[in-house]
């Protein structure tokens, strides 16, 4: 059963995936600098030539607006969201989009899942096509995103005291965009902070990158980064925050309404090498199927996944040790033996897997991450 297949199964709750084996349609607008089209035309030729290799990937166009000559658009599909995922979260991505940046003035990136298609002819003629999106996805029109980044050993209890120290920034962006809810959280020296936003993501992370309050303490942090960044330089900053992007591909709410009682916890799971997609689906698999149980005590869950870090963002009802291994998304039989498989169970300092509730408990305890501040936007 695919994560969509169970989805269709339960009405009035939000699911949103990237795990429904649907094919993808990458769409890229793009605005040109005026004299830079030949510039441009060059840098897609490398561009798609390299991406004709990326495994998962069907085809692209690229069109040039009719209205606008400075206006263009590259439109890609491919076999399913997590080939693209990895190839777009990649340091080889960051190194073939580089030659672009010199040409383009603005850029904005969507990402859909096919759910139907027409061809022209009769239907005889039509080409067979697969990996259509079952059914449309109740959503409730929030954008979730993350960013990770480490800071230098030593330094935590400095930056998580910098992080919570601040005014909020204005949350209307404008009239169709605004931003809801910011949470921080710390698991040792690495840094998660998600962000939910009603309207363009871009537009709520470029308001945000404007506002002083928020520039303040992001240069103090800089020297606590163990990678290094210029924010006066666009290169510089391009290339730190594409690195620290840590998107969602999985949230689902639960069938049980939230009450007054229900607080937000962060849970880190690094995975083996070359296994973070598959951790995230399992995750997300069994949330899916928790998410109709009235007994767990998860009220909606968030899975964000980037290589091999996977983060899970989660609603409680009550104390987490109350239920540890429905807390850590571990409710369904077998699925403990499998995480084992996933896990690098050595970088949290723990001996195995959790077989058991004590075992359970240590892993809740050793991938629970510190909360540093979580901000909820007056209206939302």
């Amino acid at each position: 059963m695919t994560v969509s297949d169970h989805t269709t199964q339960a009405s009035g709750r939000v699911s949103q995936s990237a795990f429904d084996g649907s094919r993808l349609r990458v769409i890229l607008l793009l605005d040109i600098h005026d004299g830079a089209q030949q510039e441009f035309l060059d840098a897609y030729e490398h561009m798609r030539n390299q991406v004709a290799s990326v495994p998962g990937h069907i085809s692209d166009q690229l069109c040039q607006s009719i209205e606008n000559p400075s206006q263009w658009l590259i439109t890609s599909e491919w076999e399913s969201a997590p080939p693209f995922l990895a190839w777009v979260n990649s340091e080889e991505h960051l190194e073939t989009v580089r030659p672009l940046h010199g040409c383009v003035r603005d850029t904005r990136s969507l990402r859909f899942s096919v759910l139907r298609e027409t061809f022209g002819g009769s239907a005889a003629d039509a080409p067979a096509r697969s990996g259509l999106q079952a059914s449309p996805r109740p959503g409730d029109g929030v954008v979730r995103h993350a960013l990770t980044f480490t800071v230098k050993p030593g330094s935590e209890s400095k930056v998580a005291e910098i992080l919570s120290d601040y005014a909020p920034p204005e949350p209307r962006v404008d009239d169709t965009t605004r931003l809801c809810r910011t949470s921080l959280f710390m698991h040792g020296n690495r840094v998660v902070r998600a962000v939910e936003v009603r309207g363009d993501l871009l537009a709520a992370l470029r308001h945000v990158a404007r506002q002083p309050e928020v520039r303040a303490v992001e240069e103090a942090i800089n020297p606590h980064l163990e990678q290094d960044r210029d924010l006066d330089d666009p290169q510089s900053a391009r290339a730190f925050f594409t690195r620290a992007a840590l998107p969602a591909v999985h949230h689902v709410t639960s069938c049980v309404p939230p009450s007054p009682r229900v607080r937000r916890h962060a849970l880190y799971y690094p995975a083996r090498e070359g296994r973070g997609m598959d951790l995230a689906r399992l995750l997300s698999r069994q949330d899916e199927l928790a998410a109709d149980d009235p007994h767990s005590p998860v009220r909606a869950s968030t899975v964000f996944q980037r290589d091999d870090i996977v983060v899970r963002l989660v609603e409680v009802e009550g104390e987490p040790d109350s239920a540890p291994a429905r807390v850590l998304g571990l409710g369904e039989p077998g699925s403990a033996a499998e995480i084992a498989r996933l896990l690098d169970v050595e970088a949290l300092g723990i001996d195995g897997p959790p077989t058991g509730e004590r075992e359970a408990m240590r892993l809740l305890s050793h991938a629970g991450m510190r909360l540093v501040t979580d901000r909820t936007a007056p209206g939302s």
